[in-house]
């Protein structure tokens, strides 16, 4: 005797989940571990979010690697294999993407080309449903209304292109642009900022370009991928040291590894160890320090081929490649609902819009150190407050009326420089626990 074929679940009793990179895959994993019904909508055929290269809107390049070790960035309940590298290329990582979708059977719950264009909420209500809009290709554009939404496209595909006083007759590109070092070849290059793509891509150019200097605008702590020929993020103790003590104790260790960068010309940071993201790549100061890659300060304006720095002096290049970041990008919702404030949306924990019940952010977070398991631990929470909602938990209705304020400080003692990268940065530390016990609440 056959088996009913039991019948669809109505888009308005689902959640919609946008995104399935490393956010988006926590996303589903975690309503399908708690059986809450959803439809995930991906623009590319793919999982694997900015790790799959063979997707457009990815922004990684041939070279690229994790700065953070494997096991300090793994989801815990799917492990990498012993044969992946301490710090993985892109090739493996979008292999672990697509394995752990085949592992936990997630690519069913996806539309795959299906590019969200617009969600809007249906009415004023803090309950309402959400109607969510999808390029469907052939210009058809589907539109549903679901009880909730999940936003999970990332944070690094938007390029955040700097400005600069004068023309340049050469080729100006963000490495969002970059791909492979061949770019380079037989030319006078300038990388603009010395973040962690910004030393790695300038690392790259050495062996094709036939110069590379690096302008920067302020100082950085380098820190090196092994000490003591283990990954670097993989020591210290199991509990976290206070912020003032651990910044002077790293900083310290730091100079005996890696030297004072104020000796490679670079500016002394004027901020303190871990105020920003500190930059793990010791291979920049090996190539200046044998000449291979030049300091230089930020530029004060483009003439013809010439970059004018502030400094006074001047040089001819071929190609500037901006190593300037990314955009915070929600293009397809009002940023009204999100309760942008300034350069980012002010949301609980950095997940929950506080005018919504039913609308939570994944991934709009960057912390030294908070890998793959902080997305799912935000993940986590999310399923859990949705599904104590739709039971009619009080528990539910408390994570209600602490979403609408005030946060819990996250910076755990760190006070992290103004800037737009920084808009949405934790500490690792204090961020788990508090959502950790926000999901504990509510289980």
């Amino acid at each position: 005797m056959s088996q009913p074929v039991s019948a669809p679940v109505p888009s308005h009793q689902q959640i919609a989940l946008i995104g399935a990179g490393p956010s988006g895959l926590a996303g589903a994993r975690n309503l399908q571990k708690l059986g809450i019904p959803f439809q995930g909508f991906e623009a590319y055929d793919d999982v694997g979010g900015l790790w799959n290269i063979g997707n457009p809107r990815s922004t990684v390049y041939q070279s690229a690697h994790l700065i953070s070790s494997k096991r300090t960035t793994e989801f815990a309940e799917f492990p990498m294999a012993e044969s992946v590298a301490d710090y993985p290329s892109h090739t493996e990582l979008s292999r672990y993407f697509s394995d752990f979708a085949d592992h936990f059977d997630l690519r069913r719950h996806f539309r795959f080309g299906a590019r969200v264009i617009r969600v809007e909420p249906v009415t004023e209500s803090a309950s309402t449903l959400w109607r969510v809009s999808v390029d469907a290709g052939d210009g058809r554009v589907e539109s549903a209304e679901y009880k909730g939404v999940i936003i999970a496209n990332g944070t690094l595909s938007e390029p955040s292109m700097p400005r600069f006083e004068g023309r340049f007759d050469g080729e100006l590109l963000h490495t969002s642009a970059y791909k492979h070092a061949r770019l380079f070849e037989d030319k006078r290059v300038l990388v603009v900022g010395a973040g962690n793509s910004g030393c790695d891509i300038a690392v790259d150019a050495v062996h094709y370009a036939k110069s590379v200097d690096i302008s920067v605008r302020r100082g950085y702590y380098f820190v090196p991928k092994y000490i003591f020929g283990k990954p670097a993020d993989t020591l210290g103790g199991k509990r976290p040291l206070p912020a003032w003590i651990k910044q002077r104790l790293d900083a310290k260790v730091l100079k005996w590894f890696t030297g004072d960068p104020v000796r490679f010309g670079f500016p002394k940071p004027d901020y303190r160890m871990y105020e920003s993201h500190p930059v793990v790549n010791s291979l920049v100061l090996h190539h200046i320090g044998h000449g291979d890659i030049g300091v230089r300060a930020d530029i004060a304006r483009l003439d013809g081929r010439t970059v004018r720095f502030k400094d006074g002096s001047a040089r001819d290049y071929d190609l500037i490649l901006c190593a300037t970041g990314y955009k915070l990008h929600y293009p397809f919702i009002d940023r009204t609902w999100l309760n942008w404030q300034g350069m980012a949306p002010k949301l609980y924990l950095n997940i929950f819009a506080p005018g919504f019940d039913n609308l939570a952010v994944l991934g709009m977070i960057e912390a030294s150190g908070i890998g793959w398991q902080g997305r799912y631990e935000q993940a986590e929470l999310v399923a859990r407050y949705f599904k104590a909602q739709s039971e009619g938990r009080p528990q539910a209705a408390a994570m209600k009326q602490a979403k609408a304020g005030p946060t819990p400080d996250l910076s755990g003692g760190y006070s992290y420089l103004k800037l737009e990268r920084m808009a949405y940065y934790v500490n690792k530390d204090a961020y788990r626990r508090a959502v950790r016990e926000a999901a504990a609440a509510l289980a």
